[in-house]
């Protein structure tokens, strides 16, 4: 049976982000941050929390040479500091984002060849450099229609194909159904094809629209849930979505969607 997380950055938002990590682990479940950079980790480490995933990196991105150092160099940042919460997963995107989700580098149109290139050459690196660290890095789709206009390799296509063409077992893919629900749909044929390509390092979940807990859109996670047990899938959900009013009301809804 998989296991389930929550996003520290998006329940209990009135408490410090290390009493938001108690209270989750309390419930029951893992917990996930963002930015490990605007966080005390050594409040979070003296939690009982387990953490099971983190942004990876600070700034930089896939497309360009600059950037790809950039990235490169604080990926590294990144495993140490996971390192001090004993988490597995470091989460990438395509490229940068600033605090209202937003590349700080936009790309116009589809990526170019080049950056297809420079994106497989980037990330054979990281999973080389989490290979040697003992974590997993993980390629998160996104969409462009409402939250990340101008991200490269958003697409669950484009990430699933780059996370395939690496293939090395420092980089999976981290299968954010929202995400892949405005922008893609069809989301069990989906999680059949990734985890039969075993490339999934997590699964992330919000309903739509809103990006709200499971229950509150059009999602039928339920059936999500039911295929992901048919799959024997044994990793990782995370529940990464603002409470729609209260967030244990959420935390319970959440776990009432994945529980078959």
């Amino acid at each position: 049976m998989f296991t389930l997380g929550v996003c520290a950055e998006m329940v209990f938002r009135d408490l410090p982000i290390h009493e938001r990590a108690r209270r989750i682990h309390d419930a029951g479940f893992q917990a996930e941050i963002w930015d490990w950079t605007r966080h005390d980790l050594d409040a979070l480490a003296r939690t009982p929390a387990e953490f099971s995933s983190m942004t990876g990196y600070i700034r930089g991105s896939l497309t360009d040479e600059d950037g790809a150092a950039e990235l490169l160099r604080t990926a590294e940042e990144s495993i140490r500091a996971a390192e001090q919460l004993s988490c597995p997963r470091l989460n990438l995107h395509g490229t940068g984002l600033d605090g209202e989700g937003l590349p700080v580098v936009p790309v116009t149109g589809e990526p170019t060849g080049e950056m297809w290139i420079a994106a497989h050459r980037t990330l054979t690196r990281l999973a080389e450099l989490g290979e040697s660290a003992g974590v997993t890095f993980t390629l998160e789709n996104l969409n462009t229609a409402v939250d990340h206009p101008g991200v490269p390799f958003a697409r669950a296509a484009d990430t699933l194909a780059l996370v395939a063409a690496v293939n090395r077992p420092g980089l999976r893919m981290n299968l954010d159904l929202y995400h892949a629900q405005i922008g893609e749909g069809n989301l069990v044929e989906l999680v059949r094809r990734a985890h039969g390509l075993g490339l999934i390092g997590e699964i992330q979940v919000a309903d739509v629209p809103g990006r709200c807990e499971p229950g509150t859109g059009e999602i039928n996670y339920p059936a999500v849930a039911s295929a992901l047990v048919d799959l024997g899938y044994e990793g990782t959900v995370a529940m990464e979505a603002w409470a729609s009013s209260d967030s244990d009301l959420a935390l319970e809804r959440f776990r009432s969607a994945f529980t078959p």
